[in-house]
């Protein structure tokens, strides 16, 4: 793992375009996996900045997110797919058919996860991953558990995933309690991945993925057994990581 720590968010989300920017230049047809949530927002803010100064192309970028709460349709307000398009595809050059992005009202969510992993298969895999972290460690919607489904798959969320999503709804009753997501399997088939956390709530999670042992109860926890993987993080997480070491 190569651990980048940085002072500011805003340090942290231009870091991280331009990881994406470089990959993007190098291979213009690209296949990026995209994360949601409050953390990657900044990355996109930068990003298109770069399209509109005419730095960055994105019409042959292929994209695949990680997940999709269950049961939202993609018009819905906090579904990942209006995220998204809110965020991010509304305001570069990427084309309709190059966007997946998994269905969350889907009328047979079982056969939906075997169809993403297959279009991931058939595309050639993912270039380049951007993750987040929880703070119980998972990465996607994969929950800490005994065990880890490899594959795209249909996850109970947990009590802690859902009471940190609730800031994004009216209350905690209106969370999705279930979503569809990439397993660790597809993420770690990755070619390249970055992982981002910022914010001393994140602390021990990423802690234990870096230093902790490899477990299926700290999901994130599995990247260490990753060829290329840079963890772009809070100075003040590094700190703290750098005393624990001593």
């Amino acid at each position: 793992m190569k651990i980048k720590p940085v002072n500011s968010y805003n340090e942290m989300s231009k870091l991280a375009a331009e990881i994406v920017a470089r990959k993007i230049k190098d291979k213009p047809n690209a296949v990026l996996g995209l994360a949601t949530g409050s953390t990657p927002l900044g990355m996109y803010r930068e990003l298109i900045s770069m399209y509109k100064e005419g730095k960055l192309d994105f019409s042959k970028v292929r994209t695949f997110n990680l997940d999709e709460y269950l049961g939202l349709p993609p018009s819905h307000p906090q579904s990942y797919s209006y995220y998204m398009h809110e965020n991010f595809f509304k305001h570069v050059n990427i084309k309709k058919e190059n966007i997946h992005i998994p269905s969350g009202n889907a009328p047979n969510p079982t056969q939906e996860c075997l169809k993403y992993e297959r279009q991931i298969e058939e595309i050639g895999g993912i270039d380049l991953q951007i993750l987040g972290i929880g703070v119980n460690g998972h990465v996607g919607f994969n929950e800490p558990d005994i065990n880890l489904k490899a594959l795209t798959h249909i996850i109970q969320l947990a009590d802690e995933t859902v009471k940190a999503n609730s800031r994004f709804f009216k209350n905690i009753d209106e969370v999705p309690k279930m979503a569809i997501t990439m397993g660790m399997g597809t993420i770690m088939r990755s070619k390249q991945i970055i992982l981002l956390a910022w914010g001393l709530e994140k602390k021990e999670a990423v802690i234990k993925a870096i230093t902790g042992p490899i477990t299926t109860k700290v999901p994130a926890s599995l990247l260490q057994l990753h060829k290329d993987v840079t963890l772009i993080i809070d100075k003040r997480i590094y700190e703290k990581l750098k005393e624990d070491r001593k």
